[in-house]
């Protein structure tokens, strides 16, 4: 079982010069970002920009297509590495519903 810790980057007071801090301390780590959706994107954190995130060596998973659901294929990339399917990718900030290290996934 797989639960990824909630910390000051998965959420924001609302001020958005807060969270754009607790985004760019992420920069250059491996981050998880969740959709609303089936889409979850992991990769590695190249630059925070008003309008959204660029992210290298990245995995764009579908989860709506494959045998795992959002928090099993997160703990599997924590296991055994990212599998990158884009060297970069803008995902859209209002795309966004949360986002973590990688490495705070939790694997039991």
């Amino acid at each position: 079982m797989c639960a990824e810790q909630q910390d000051e980057h998965t959420s924001s007071s609302g001020d958005p010069d807060r969270a754009d801090d607790s985004f760019l301390a992420l920069t250059g780590e491996t981050i998880v970002l969740d959709t609303a959706g089936p889409i979850l994107f992991i990769g590695t954190l190249r630059e925070v920009r008003p309008d959204g995130f660029w992210l290298d060596n990245a995995d764009v998973h579908d989860c709506s297509e494959g045998h795992a659901n959002k928090e099993l294929y997160v703990c599997e990339a924590r296991q055994t590495g990212v599998r990158p399917n884009r060297r970069s990718v803008f995902v859209v900030r209002q795309a966004v519903i949360s986002a973590s290290r990688l490495s705070d996934a939790i694997v039991d």
